[in-house]
């Protein structure tokens, strides 16, 4: 199950790198719209070391607080982020809930990547987007998460956290 998660997420990925280059081709890209910026405080991290499938590290999700247009609320503790690493390349898959102010709480599960490396050019790169997906009760105003894909990519942070802005595709 965790790998077709894993599949469906890097598929979205995948189909927004697609769109772009269809974009340079005078076919337009899909739009995005802003959903929220989640601020997310972090425990500290442990390592399991080196596994058949590359470093293991898992970091604790303690809290924090988000916000956007249509929702805001806090982040709440007992979630984290698993991820794995070989060469220059991490996979992330982060599980965690968020509870909005008005008391309705949302699961989420964000897979990405986390790659650095050499550009075209031979300059040194950073790539770090994921895919969240959404489960919100379908009889709360919050059901819309539901239906849609989502990306997300890390803003500047302050603290030992990390702030993550994230869009709609519409």
């Amino acid at each position: 199950m965790r790998r077709i998660a894993f599949f469906v997420c890097m598929l979205c990925l995948a189909l927004t790198v697609s769109a772009q280059e269809d974009a340079s081709k005078g076919i337009p890209g899909p739009e995005t719209e802003f959903v929220m910026q989640l601020k997310v405080s972090l425990g500290e991290p442990y390592s399991v070391g080196e596994t058949p499938h590359g470093r293991r590290q898992v970091i604790p999700i303690t809290g924090g607080t988000f916000e956007g247009p249509l929702l805001k609320g806090t982040i709440l503790n007992g979630g984290a982020d698993w991820q794995l690493s070989k060469g220059g390349r991490t996979e992330i898959e982060a599980i965690y809930s968020i509870k909005t102010d008005d008391g309705v709480y949302i699961h989420i599960r964000n897979c990405g990547i986390i790659a650095g490396g050499m550009d075209a050019d031979g300059k040194p790169s950073f790539y770090f987007k994921a895919a969240p997906q959404f489960e919100a009760p379908e009889d709360s105003r919050y059901a819309w998460l539901n239906n849609a894909l989502f990306l997300c990519a890390p803003a500047p942070s302050q603290g030992g956290g990390i702030t993550l802005n994230v869009w709609k595709v519409k």
